[in-house]
């Protein structure tokens, strides 16, 4: 009897057990689906107040965003607090342009078989003889259908990336048996990277002399004149405007998506990337348009000793890419548009949610731009920069810190000349990253509001 009693107690255990695992099973999935559900409720909100002010072509389908927001970036550190995301928007890394290049499909895809490239020359006979004549034709034909550069009697010279190529222009135009190093300024806000490229070989050729317009030193100079200008987005002009100065244009972000395009820039040093144009930004390609033989051949020279030329692969995959963008131009594919129609929709999108963010804080202010006509687009429209030059209200001393506070790394206005008010932020970052951190932005005033609540009491 007692043995029966034992039998019957172990299997009514083993009954109970087994029905304790169900119900646990059966919870945890209906609240894994409850968080899914809520999940895609966020993510189609967000994309119905994308889509208010985008035309449909320009937008991949839902399917596609989704698959978007599931990439990993370097640009935030993922948790499960949507608060405690550290969204890093202080480089300009332009993965936005990620989601265009993969509704593209195949179309910029190339092949490099193994035997290929395998020579330093390109063209011996040329002046920059390690420029793939591919890549020099396309480079010509997409300035001449955007008509933002004028590429006739000009020599090009490819460099890795602009960062070279401007290292390559200090050299170039440097005296070699000058009694001092030649001044290079810039107005302020300037390029961050100026100063630390100009000066992180401590050359006797040349030195950084800070902002061109307090600049009053007599002699030679070189000035940089970034237009639109990164930071804060505007045109540029030269200030300085004294005899024995030397002009180098940095044109990285005179393209369509970014601002108007006014005319053909028509300068004697002029300064392109990869990066910024097509969103390219790991090929490390960029070019000089230059007018003067001379110099020419003094870049092609640093270019030699410094790296004994410029990856071919690097360059053959740009040619590719710069003809699907001038392709696209030309005969514009019915889904995704042109590469400059879907970048300057979303980069309009963009402002829109950065402005009514900003307004919603109360705490920054953000920069007005004139409306110009630009003779690509035949549309009159105001700069949307790839990078918005925000400044904190009284009393933020340090906007950087605030923000990085609220988990949102910028770049502080420091490194370009001017004040801790300002900071650079990224406009080309994931949709992902860029909803979280407007969102965010225009509830931090919220937050600030209930902390000072929570200390009075």
């Amino acid at each position: 009897m007692a043995r029966l009693f034992s039998v019957f107690s172990l299997r009514n255990l083993l009954v109970l057990s087994l029905a304790l695992n169900v119900s646990l099973i059966l919870r945890v999935l209906y609240e894994k689906e409850s968080g899914v559900i809520s999940g895609l409720s966020l993510d189609n909100r967000r994309e119905a107040l994308r889509t208010d002010s985008m035309p449909s072509e320009a937008h991949a389908t839902q399917r596609e965003h989704l698959s978007m927001r599931s990439s990993s970036s370097s640009s935030s550190t993922v948790d499960s607090n949507g608060r405690d995301r550290v969204i890093n928007l202080d480089h300009g890394d332009p993965t936005m342009y990620e989601r265009y290049w993969q509704q593209t499909g195949d179309k910029s895809t190339i092949l490099i078989p193994g035997w290929q490239s395998m020579s330093y020359f390109s063209d011996a006979g040329s002046l920059c003889w390690f420029l793939e004549p591919e890549f020099a034709k396309e480079i010509f034909r997409l300035h001449k259908v955007v008509g933002n550069a004028v590429t006739e009697d000009r020599y090009i010279v490819v460099g890795t990336g602009s960062t070279q190529l401007y290292q390559a222009v200090l050299y170039a135009l440097s005296p070699l048996d000058a009694a001092e190093p030649l001044s290079v300024v810039s107005a302020a806000p300037y390029y961050s990277s100026y100063p630390l490229i100009t000066d992180c070989l401590k050359s006797g050729l040349y030195k950084w002399a800070g902002d061109a317009q307090s600049f009053n030193k007599e002699g030679p100079y070189i000035e940089l004149v970034t237009s639109p200008n990164n930071p804060d987005g505007f045109v540029r002009q030269s200030v300085v405007n004294k005899s024995g100065g030397i002009l180098v244009h940095d044109l990285a972000y005179y393209w369509p998506q970014y601002s108007p395009i006014a005319a053909a820039a028509d300068h004697d040093i002029m300064l392109f990337t990869v990066s910024k144009s097509t969103g390219h930004a790991g090929m490390r390609i960029g070019w000089a348009l230059v007018k003067d033989e001379e110099v020419a051949k003094k870049m092609v020279k640093y270019v030699e000793l410094n790296t004994i030329g410029v990856s071919k692969d690097s360059q053959l995959r740009a040619a590719k890419v710069l003809q699907v963008v001038t392709d696209g131009c030309k005969y514009p594919p019915s889904k995704e548009g042109s590469l400059f129609d879907f970048a300057a929709h979303l980069m309009e999108e963009r402002w829109k949610l950065l402005r009514a963010a900003v307004r919603q804080s109360g705490l920054f202010t953000l920069p007005e731009f004139p409306p110009g006509s630009c003779r690509f687009l035949n549309i009159s429209f105001a700069p949307r920069p790839a990078f918005a030059w925000l400044k904190c209200e009284a009393p933020i001393e340090d906007c950087e810190a605030f923000l990085r506070s609220n988990n949102i790394l910028t770049r502080s206005g420091i490194h370009f000349g001017v004040g801790p008010q300002y900071v650079r932020i990224s406009m080309l970052d994931r949709d992902e990253n860029y909803d979280e951190f407007v969102e965010r932005l225009s509830t931090i005033h919220l937050r600030q509001s209930m902390h000072v609540d929570e200390t009075a009491e």
